[in-house]
């Protein structure tokens, strides 16, 4: 009996199909023995030659694994996936695709198992499966399941670390796999999906994050040794830079926006550290082409948190500043202006902020002091972005962002607008002193061959009317950023000590010969030059740093804008300053009036040295030891210290102190100079600039312009004597100027405001009403000069029965046939 069972048996074993005889045979009787080599061969082999029973063979195995699954035998489950893989790596026939699916079915079920070994065991087979490329396309293939298992392993929570890091590590390799099966194949789900990136992205930025906070421990050399063989933190950042790398233009945006809300959702931007590594790791993974796109992505970032805290908006900008560095002349993209009027916002809101001590609508007071601290930082992290984004860009585009951001500085009673209202005049500084410090940014380094397109009209002007100012702090910045121009061979640190040399070839200064262009600058903005220098020297508020920026100033102009004329001028200058200290009318204390002494010596000692005319450098040597002598006090070296010991008063001062116009004119003359020029003493001509900045007086102007007429007309002596001036006269004419200025200011305002809140109907109607006007009164001009002789035609009878002649337009006249060609 028991023969006839055994015989059954193994009959019914004979009539079961070859692939599940030859899969059965790959198992061992103990599972620690492995898979048995020769009997997969035999397997392998028979896949190869019958690739229509591959699918079958993995419908077994998978069912073969289910089971032993289910009764924890674990060995088996390990054969089983190592014969699965072999399979897939030895067969790319086209019947692959149902294989695969029970492959995959077959991973997901160890993925879905709570042991960490099976998940780890079924992450690599999924890793082995990614890098197969596949000979034939899949249109019915999901992995959705995959990127949420993985992402989910990839922030485990296991108690045992080592297990813990394992499970993360593999689910790290996982969606790289992912990544590798999907990115490149348009058949399958796009994986740069929102649904998809919100899953990926943040599990990448955790582990690398986590992994940020392990290294801050301080492992012993030995541990970082054994831990340098597999880092979760090193294969986050490959994984992180192989997804950016494949990333194409229109992904960009759906790649970068995760890591954003990441940032957003654990506070990292205040850290600033963690933030601006991932974008470091962004800009270099990326293709350069694309950096623009990641730029616009944090300015619009930036802009959504604009009412969030200070420490938030200073590591968003703080990451602009390294992106833009590391994106360089890519990183601004086709909307140069766009880009700084976004960062210039920001300065205005940041300044708004400090000032109300709130954002709007809040009225968190108790912090004032706090904010105003970290708006103050977030001020300068804008300005130093604002300097990175500038210095890549081209000549052409700096320039235009320099008129730009000069159009946005707030002139008070031309820009009201510009801050708000509960700011005032302190807000109107604060943006000021704010923009100034950007245009120094954007102007470092700025190079140029051309003076008359790197200072237009435009910009000069408006630049020079805040060196009239009160605040030294802003004029100091307006001479920073004219060195920073005007000065193209890197000359202005050699004059920043302000001192006498005798002999100026230790500095080493770079001389190029004076262009066309240059000559025409001088020409043009020369004299406004001279006397905002001038007026830099008298102001009282001036300190040791102002008068090391005006030789400096004067300095360049002399080395890289200096022809013949202009050393002429600048000659004058110099001894119009040393008039100024000596005048009694001016107002000015003891230390400035030896500072403009000292700058005016150092700067003839200077300016004759460049001349070469041995007499000149001998009559200023000659004045500069009687003072070493004399009066050290009115020489750089005593006055431009950190302690100058002055005299109470500055009285006397006269004799071989003095430099003398007369002596420098005679050997400046010998030398070929303009000896009338030299002999004509410098005296600045104000503007109405001046009279606007509300510091100079109306008479003085009015003096000092009727002097210059009188001195400078050729027809003196042939003139009728002028009218007297008297104090009624002046008292008058201060009355009628304020008068009219007054009223030329109100008649602009209404006029403004008209345009601005009058509805379009009235505009229409007034610009029309004047049109008509105009027309009529060209019509009457017409018909008064337009008088052709009259023609024969022009006959007319009058009512009383007399001719009369009228006078036809020449466009009204009717010509014979004959003549009209």
């Amino acid at each position: 009996m028991a023969w006839a069972c055994r015989g059954v048996c193994g009959c019914c074993g004979a009539l079961r199909p070859r692939y599940k005889r030859l899969v059965d045979n790959i198992f061992p009787e103990d599972p620690e023995d492995g898979l048995v080599k020769a009997n997969m061969e035999k397997l392998t082999f028979y896949a190869l030659s019958a690739p229509e029973k591959l699918d079958r063979i993995g419908a077994y195995l998978s069912e073969r694994l289910s089971r032993d699954v289910a009764r924890h035998r674990y060995g088996y489950v390990c054969i089983a996936m190592e014969a699965l893989d072999q399979l897939l790596m030895a067969c790319h026939c086209q019947s692959i695709n149902l294989f695969v699916e029970s492959f995959l079915k077959m991973v997901r079920k160890l993925l879905e198992s709570d042991k960490p070994s099976l998940q780890i065991l079924g992450t690599n087979s999924f890793v082995k499966f990614a890098n197969i490329e596949e000979d034939t396309p899949s249109y019915h293939r999901s992995y959705d399941f995959f990127v949420s298992r993985f992402s989910e392993m990839c922030h485990s929570s296991f108690e045992d670390p080592d297990i813990r890091t394992k499970i993360r590590m593999a689910g790290i390799k996982g969606l790289q796999g992912v990544v590798r099966k999907t990115v490149n194949d348009e058949l399958q789900a796009n994986i740069w999906d929102p649904q998809h990136m919100d899953k990926i992205v943040p599990s990448l930025l955790f582990n690398l994050q986590s992994g940020e906070r392990t290294e801050s421990r301080s492992p012993s050399p030995l541990q970082a040794s054994e831990k340098e063989k597999e880092s979760p933190v090193e294969l986050t950042e490959r994984c992180f830079r192989e997804l950016l790398g494949r990333a194409a233009y229109g992904n960009i945006k759906n790649a970068v926006t995760p890591v954003l809300m990441h940032l957003d959702n654990h506070s990292l931007w205040e850290g600033k550290t963690f933030a601006v590594r991932c974008f470091k790791i962004i800009m270099y993974s990326i293709q350069s082409q694309h950096s623009h796109l990641v730029i616009q992505q944090l300015l619009g970032h930036l802009d959504a948190n604009s009412k969030n805290s200070a420490t938030v908006r200073a590591g968003i900008v703080e990451v602009l500043l390294e992106a833009a560095a590391i994106a360089a002349s890519g990183s601004v993209g086709p909307t140069v202006l766009e880009v700084f009027n976004t960062l210039l916002r920001q300065l205005r809101l940041s300044a708004d902020y400090e000032l109300t001590g709130s954002c709007e609508g809040s009225t968190n007071i108790g912090t004032k002091i706090i904010k105003a601290h970290e708006e103050r930082q977030l001020q300068e992290a804008v300005i130093r972005t604002i300097g990175s984004f500038a210095n890549t860009l081209p000549t052409y585009q700096r320039s235009e962002v320099m008129l730009f951001i000069m159009g946005k500085i707030p002139v008070p009673g031309m820009h009201p607008a510009l801050v708000s209202s509960g700011s005032g005049s302190e807000g109107t500084r604060m943006i000021q002193v704010m923009l100034l410090k950007s245009l120094v940014q954007v102007t470092a380094g700025f190079q140029t061959t051309n003076m008359l397109t790197a200072l237009p009209t435009s910009f000069l002007e408006p630049l020079l009317s805040f060196f009239l100012t009160e605040d030294p702090e802003i004029r100091l910045l307006v001479l920073q950023i004219l060195l920073s121009l005007i000065d193209r061979h890197d000359n202005t640190a050699k004059f920043r000590n302000v001192s006498i040399i005798s002999d100026i070839s230790v500095l080493k200064l770079k001389v190029d010969k004076c262009s066309r262009q240059d000559n025409l600058f001088m020409k043009k903005h020369g004299q406004q030059l001279y006397r905002h220098i001038y007026l830099g020297c008298k102001e009282q508020s001036s300190g040791k740093q102002h008068y090391e920026s005006l030789f400096a100033l004067l300095g360049i102009l002399s080395v890289e804008l200096a022809n013949e004329e202009v050393v002429v001028d600048l000659i004058r200058l110099a001894l119009a300053l040393q008039d100024l200290a000596l005048s009694t009318d001016e107002v000015l204390p003891v230390f400035n009036r030896c500072a403009v002494h000292a700058l005016a010596a150092a700067y003839l000692n200077l300016i004759c040295q460049l001349t070469t005319v041995p007499a000149f450098c001998q009559h200023i040597q000659e004045v500069i030891e009687v003072r070493q002598k004399n009066s050290p006090h009115l020489l750089p070296e005593d006055v431009f210290i950190d302690d100058p010991k002055l005299l109470s008063s500055l009285e006397k001062v006269g004799g071989d102190v003095l430099f003398l116009q007369s002596k420098i004119t005679e050997v400046l003359g010998g030398s070929g100079y303009n000896t009338d020029r030299l002999a004509t003493p410098y005296v600045p001509q104000y503007t109405d600039e001046d009279r606007l900045s509300k510091r100079k007086s109306i008479g003085e102007t009015i003096s000092l312009q009727v002097e210059m007429e009188s001195r400078n007309s050729p027809e003196k002596e042939e003139r009728t004597p002028a009218e007297e001036i008297t104090f009624e006269t002046l008292k008058n004419a201060i009355v009628d100027s304020v008068g009219m200025e007054e009223q030329e200011r109100e008649r602009r305002r209404q006029v403004v405001e008209k345009f601005q809140k009058a509805p379009f109907e009235e505009i229409a109607a007034h610009c029309g009403a004047r049109a008509t006007l105009l027309q009529s009164k060209l019509n009457q001009i017409f018909d008064i000069t337009i008088r052709p002789p009259p023609s024969p035609s022009g006959t007319i009878s009058s009512g009383y029965g007399q001719s009369q002649s009228r006078s036809i337009p020449i466009y009204e006249m009717k010509f014979p046939d004959l003549c009209v060609y």
